[in-house]
């Protein structure tokens, strides 16, 4: 049992950390909550301490429920890199929005948990424990602007549709257990090596599953909830949600699918495909005619998991399935450092109620706030897959990866839908400098640090991107044996 414990040692220390943090908040004096923030950093600190001296070999835990890998080792790198970030981005922007509240930090590090444990799951039901863990503090910090109406609906809705999509995976992983005769990923395969499994049950409750985590990864036609819950929850959450959120549901996709239901590539494969097109082409175009940066950033999401999904359709192809998942992997790191940096910059223009969203509020940045401008530059660049940012090589490598399997109009598609991308980003990039104006900048400095860090390595990344992308080659090939 303590071997188990020892295996999920990183989580546990982040959600006892939550636990703790909750009772030491009830002796922080009021005018000294912010300490709260600091502990809460710490605690990810120590998380991701854990999780680098932890035994690089595969080890499972509790029955094969969860196993620590090098997948999950790069993804719990990646979760908790999100919660610094968005302790960083949070912080200043809670004061400012009167909603300084210390559980705000304890929701985040007990969802950033159940990110973790998503990574690790590889039993059906513990990717359902793991889902609600992530996403019940998720719709609680939705809704954390209590006087204000836009962020309660967009709790409301997330909590209403997130529990209708939970539904759709709890029945499908009912119907994996009635095909396989288990819930556990090993046992499936097993079963379908010798020929124990049914096949069409399993296809319905992969299926079903894929229904579920494709609202967690706001791909489309599951994304209606996206763009009014990134509109009106605080942009802090929203920031958080966009890359941790999505990243935990590619998490449970890319070990679920690729281990479990390879032997259903030519039922799925056409369904993932058309999921990956649908989502990159309604992303793109939809957010052209977007006018408020957070609803512009939310249909920009929603593209991305359509380039992320690109990925899952090497179903059944051993070694290109390997390649793919390094891909969404390095994919997935270089979309939380531009995500972080553009909503930081955001954050920093936001005003009370919501003012300062608009497009052409950032009229005379660069004239005004030359450094920030330069920055937010490199991030529509890097949004866009323009050289040299780790955006274009995470869209390069998922490209080959597609090219290989054969999968050339998707490869086009996502070509084309990159080249529509361009016009809204470019536009913002127009409106900073050739449009004259005053922009209200909030002054910060823990926010300009994290946008300029952040622009700075997704350059600097980019130019020496080939250890990062042998540690997500090398956590690939653990997840896949």
């Amino acid at each position: 049992m303590w071997a188990d414990r020892l295996v999920l040692l990183p989580v546990m220390i982040v959600a006892i950390w939550a636990i703790l943090l909750t009772l030491v908040d009830l002796y922080i004096p009021d005018e000294r909550k912010g300490i709260t923030a600091t502990l809460a950093a710490l605690g990810l600190l120590a998380g991701l301490a854990t999780n680098f001296l932890g035994d690089s070999a595969p080890q499972s835990a509790f029955f094969g429920m969860a196993i620590a890998d090098g997948f999950s080792s790069f993804l719990n790198t990646l979760f908790l890199l999100s919660g610094l970030f968005g302790i960083a981005l949070a912080y200043g922007y809670l004061h400012r929005q009167n909603i300084a509240h210390s559980e705000y930090y304890t929701l985040m590090l007990f969802s950033i948990s159940g990110m973790m444990l998503m990574g690790m799951a590889a039993d059906l039901i513990m990717v359902f424990i793991a889902l609600e863990l992530l996403s019940i503090p998720l719709y609680v910090m939705a809704g954390f602007h209590r006087d204000r109406l836009d962020s309660e609906e967009a709790a409301l809705k997330y909590f209403l549709l997130g529990a209708f999509a939970g539904g759709f995976v709890v029945y499908g992983i009912a119907l994996a257990y009635g095909a396989s005769g288990s819930t556990r990923i090993a046992a499936i395969i097993s079963a379908v090596e010798n020929g124990s499994a049914s096949p069409i049950l399993l296809a319905i409750g992969a299926a079903l599953i894929l229904v579920g985590l494709g609202f967690k990864v706001a791909a489309v036609p599951f994304h209606m909830w996206t763009p009014d819950v990134y509109q009106g929850a605080p942009s802090s959450v929203t920031a958080f949600m966009a890359v941790g959120a999505k990243a935990a549901g590619f998490a449970a996709l890319l070990r679920v699918f690729m281990l479990a239901f390879p032997t259903l590539s030519s039922t799925l494969i056409p369904l993932l495909w058309a999921l990956a097109a649908l989502t990159m082409v309604v992303g793109n175009v939809v957010a052209i005619a977007q006018s408020n940066l957070k609803r512009l950033l939310a249909y920009s999401s929603i593209a991305h998991a359509g380039y992320i999904l690109m990925a899952t359709v090497t179903l059944g192809q051993n070694r290109l399935m390997e390649e793919a998942s390094a891909a969404a992997l390095f994919y997935l790191f270089a979309y939380l450092l531009t995500n972080f940096g553009t909503w930081a910059i955001v954050i920093s223009l936001e005003q009370q109620e919501g003012k300062g969203l608009e497009l052409q509020d950032y009229a005379g940045l660069g004239k005004k706030h030359p450094a920030l401008a330069a920055a937010m530059t490199v991030f529509m660049l890097s949004l866009i897959g323009v050289p040299p940012t780790l955006g274009f090589l995470g869209k390069f490598y998922l490209f080959r990866a597609v090219l290989e399997g054969g999968f050339v109009g998707l490869a086009v598609i996502g070509v084309l839908t990159s080249l529509v991308s361009a016009y809204y980003y470019l536009r913002v990039v127009i409106v900073m400098y050739m449009q004259e104006g005053e922009p209200l900048v909030n002054g910060d400095v823990l926010l300009r640090w994290t946008a300029g860090l952040a622009a700075v390595a997704v350059v600097a990344l980019s130019l020496f991107a080939t250890p990062l992308f042998q540690w997500a080659s090398s956590a690939t090939l653990y997840a896949l044996k």
